[in-house]
């Protein structure tokens, strides 16, 4: 199997574009591939650092001038990365497949891009509008974190399960909808009439149902037998809803690795069936592999596995 390299026949800008594309997005597993990954996940980790030290009165009183320009340093970094995803991201698609702004669409309208932009959007705000409280805004900051699932599959097979279960996950929401028009309606009759001042409307009395469902306790306490007996059910209820969807996830989650190992599996099949190993084929697993957040342990398994059998074929032949 042989893997044209995307470079040859490149030249000037193009060349430039499509090693930033490279380097950004691990397209190619290298040394300046895995310094880039790590020198962003060292400064998103550091401002993460920063925005919880800078919450502290003291330490943000005898330090702001140092947090100030470290944000500035942030943003700066994180702007012109942003900027180069964008304009290199053109380079994701050949001709063939779409034009340089499909890979720019994609990647601006996709969770990382939303979250690369909400990310520093604040600190351009504060310039813009020097005088206004944007606090709220400033925890979007926060956000940046998410800026390292992109080197991390976890949260993409998290999604990926839960996509896959969305027919159990409706569910489970049906029943704990159905759950909370019920229960809401017999609290709010059993108890409303002894605290009208707690269970003064059925939405009212839907309130403290979620914050049963979520906490185990919805900060009332009933004073009828019926009402004592209505919580402990729905705190029952509660702790079944949780088992369920935490079933639900572990199940898809589970199946979603054996998928992504069988899906590597097979590439190292392909790779090895004529019994040669070229430079594109192994850089092409390497790729898969820091894509799918394998571990070398797990790879060689698996490649040893399919010389095995290869092996044992051969043999019998």
């Amino acid at each position: 199997m042989h893997i044209d390299n995307p470079i040859e026949g490149l030249t000037g800008i193009r060349r430039v574009k499509r090693r930033i594309f490279e380097i950004l997005d691990g397209a190619v597993v290298d040394d300046a591939n895995r310094a880039c990954e790590i020198f962003i996940a060292t400064l998103v980790v550091a401002n993460v650092l920063s925005i919880i030290l800078e919450s502290l009165h003291d330490v943000h009183e005898a330090y702001h001038e140092y947090f100030y320009a470290f944000d500035v340093f942030s943003v700066i970094v994180f702007s012109i990365e942003y900027v180069l995803r964008v304009w290199s991201y053109g380079e994701k698609y050949p001709k063939a497949e779409g034009s340089a702004w499909r890979g720019r669409k994609d990647y601006m309208f996709s969770p990382f891009g939303v979250v690369d932009f909400a990310s520093t959007v604040p600190f351009y705000l504060q310039l813009i509008f020097p005088g206004a409280d944007l606090r709220v805004l400033r925890m979007f900051r926060l956000l940046r974190i998410f800026k390292l699932s992109r080197y991390n599959s976890a949260m993409d097979d998290m999604f990926a399960a839960i996509k896959a279960e969305k027919d159990s996950f409706s569910s489970a929401m049906f029943l704990l909808l159905i759950s909370c028009l019920l229960f809401s309606s017999l609290i709010y009759i059993i108890e409303g009439q002894d605290q009208p001042d707690v269970f003064p409307s059925i939405p009212a009395a839907m309130h403290w149902f979620i914050l049963t469902i979520i906490s185990g306790w919805g900060n009332v306490d009933p004073v009828t037998f019926l009402g004592v007996v209505l919580v402990v059910v729905t705190q029952i209820l509660a702790i079944a809803l949780a088992a369920i969807l935490t079933g639900v996830v572990a199940t898809a989650y589970t199946a979603q690795v054996q998928r992504r190992e069988s899906e590597y599996e097979l590439q190292v099949r392909e790779v090895l069936a004529d019994g040669v190993v070229t430079e594109e084929e192994r850089l092409q697993l390497k790729q898969m592999q820091a894509k799918f957040g394998m571990t070398d342990e797990q790879v060689e398994a698996i490649a040893e596995q399919v010389r095995q059998e290869k092996a044992e074929s051969t043999v019998k032949l």
